[in-house]
Parts: C-alpha cells; sequence; structure tokens
C-alpha cells in the first residue's frame, strides 16, 4: 500500500509541476506562491478534519467512530489528547487511527467551535510549518 501511495504521489507531483510553470520563479518557490499545499499535506489535513468531527461528535450517534480519549488529565497542550495505540503489523500501522498527528496540535487549534474555524485555524498554524509546501 505504501509503494501504491508513493507512486501516486510521484506521478502527480510529475502532472503539479508542469501545470504550475506558468508562473515564474523554480518549483520550490511555485507552491508557496499559489499557496498549493504538498501532496502528502493533504491526506494529513483531511484526517485531522475527521478526528476533530469524530472528538466533538459531529457524526450521527448510530456511526461507531471510537478515538481513545487520553485519561491523564496532567497532559500538556490540549485536553483532547488521544491514547498513541502501538502496533506490531503494517496492515494497523497504517490505520487511519494510528497515522495521525493529532496530539501535536495546540489548544487553540483544536477548541475551535466548528469544523470551518477549526479547518481555517489549522490551515494558519500549518501556514509557516514545512509540511505544507516542501
Amino acid at each position: 500500500m505504501e509503494s501504491i501511495q508513493n507512486w501516486v504521489i510521484k506521478d502527480l507531483k510529475k502532472v503539479q509541476m508542469r501545470a504550475t510553470k506558468l508562473v515564474p520563479g523554480n518549483y520550490k518557490e511555485r507552491p508557496q506562491r499559489l499557496k498549493l499545499p504538498t501532496l502528502r499535506f493533504r491526506p494529513i489535513r483531511g484526517d485531522m478534519i475527521e478526528v476533530y468531527k469524530i472528538l466533538t461528535c459531529r457524526y450521527c450517534k448510530n456511526v461507531d467512530l471510537h478515538l481513545e480519549l487520553h485519561q491523564d488529565n496532567t497532559t500538556r497542550g490540549h485536553s483532547l489528547k488521544l491514547v498513541n495505540s502501538r502496533c506490531h503489523y503494517d496492515l494497523r500501522k497504517f490505520s487511519f487511527s494510528v497515522r495521525n498527528i493529532w496530539n501535536s496540535l495546540p489548544a487553540s487549534v483544536n477548541s475551535a467551535n466548528n469544523v470551518n474555524t477549526f479547518k481555517n485555524r489549522l490551515d494558519r498554524f500549518w501556514t509557516n510549518q514545512e509540511l505544507m509546501y516542501v
């Protein structure tokens, strides 16, 4: 699965490089000028939005989407920290509940009142991060 994902990202990156040639500058500068995030950033952003929706009960009550919250009240950062589960097999290693980076977000981002506010805060937090444009 990992190799297929890398292959797809590599091919999409070629298309993106070709499409952005209309903007002056080298390839490293063009995505920043166009505010075009990297292909690796997009699924991570989607995962963070889904985690936010699950933890703030934005889904129907009949759907069982369980993420385990950290029970220790002395955690640094925010109160919505998730338990990092360990996995021994690749099948689980790349699953949604293991690959997220939710715990690294600051409280100012995940304390949003609604999904659009969360998205805006997340984008603002990640604007200057290497993850977004490199």
